[in-house]
């Protein structure tokens, strides 16, 4: 068996802005469980993800520069986003954005 890098073949490859400077991010499905704990891990802002990704604290808030932008929201998303005024489909909550194959390319802009 290859332990090794078996992976490597659906390497995901996204872009976060912050505070002006862009960081190229790889990783892989199921490494991270969302868009928030990649960037709370590889990046690490201060109070990014406070709520630990709950839904509810509303600082893990990101634009999708590029990729896609699911329509689904958890209910918690919905109802935190609305308490922050934002009704623009294209800012989500890190903490709600499953890693997946869709990821890659994506390019997100922390608030």
């Amino acid at each position: 068996m290859n332990f090794g890098n078996s992976h490597s073949l659906n390497n995901i490859s996204l872009t976060v802005i912050w505070d002006g400077i862009s960081y190229e991010l790889q990783t892989f499905p199921n490494e991270y469980r969302s868009l928030m704990m990649l960037i709370f891990d590889r990046i690490g802002p201060e109070e990014f993800g406070v709520c630990l990704g709950m839904g509810k604290c509303g600082t893990c808030l990101v634009e999708i520069i590029q990729g896609h932008t699911l329509t689904d929201f958890d209910r918690n998303e919905n109802t935190t986003l609305a308490k922050h005024g934002v009704n623009n489909l294209s800012i989500r909550m890190a903490c709600q954005l499953l890693i997946d194959e869709q990821c890659n390319g994506m390019i997100v802009k922390i608030i």
